[in-house]
């Protein structure tokens, strides 16, 4: 089977993540992996989203045969060296918020691929320093209110027009976002997918950020 034909599939439901593999194809489906997210004990940032990218990964690829490569994805944010994930509540998303405010965190994105194809299974992570500007709390309690931190490690979208959390950002702002995809394009031109042009273009306008790091997942 030519390489160019593997079928590929995003095991995440995200609309975030299906925007940003958008960006690189049009020909991908869907499916959700549906693995336990609990971090193990002295489980570092590091190792907890690329064990978590390569289960949603193995676990969908499990369903298929040859012929597909899938996709899996896994975002955390990380402050003074604890993992924090997605709030339970309302109460849960101020606290987190209010420890973040005005501070820097880390955001570790861990992405991998497996090819059945080839039995090749590849990963990487990538660590995202992110400063926080000092948000006001009537600004806090409207963005509570909307729900959006709701569904988002750390309680925040990075991507929110209406509530922008941070101060000036180096780095991928995609794998804030939750999906690298300078780092997946890399994965998916491995497996011989043909390489998609101007890809680092297409992300920039897409997210309205001026990235000045692609060329380290490009090369790779």
């Amino acid at each position: 089977m030519s390489m160019q034909n593997l079928k590929i599939i995003l095991a995440s439901t995200s609309p975030r993540r299906k925007e940003l593999l958008g960006l690189i194809t049009d020909h991908f489906d869907i499916e959700s992996a549906d693995v336990n997210e609990n971090v193990y004990l002295n489980e570092t940032p590091w190792s907890y989203v690329r064990r978590l990218a390569l289960e949603k990964a193995l676990t969908v690829a499990k369903r298929h045969g040859e012929g597909v490569i899938v996709l899996g994805s896994d975002t955390t944010v990380v402050l003074d060296d604890e993992i924090i994930g997605k709030p339970v509540d309302a109460e849960d998303a101020w606290r987190i918020l209010t420890a973040l405010k005005g501070r820097y965190h880390q955001v570790y994105t861990g992405v991998a691929a497996v090819n059945n194809t080839t039995t090749t299974v590849t990963s990487r992570v990538i660590r995202t320093d992110v400063p926080m500007r000092a948000y006001s709390n009537e600004e806090l309690s409207a963005y509570i209110a909307s729900g959006d931190p709701m569904d988002k490690a750390g309680a925040y979208g990075i991507q929110n027009s209406d509530f922008v959390a941070k101060r000036e950002l180096t780095g991928c702002y995609a794998s804030v976002m939750g999906f690298p995809i300078c780092a997946v394009h890399s994965f998916l031109q491995a497996a011989g997918i043909p390489a998609t042009s101007g890809i680092e273009d297409r992300c920039q306008t897409f997210i309205r950020y001026r990235c000045s790091v692609f060329p380290e997942f490009l090369t790779q």
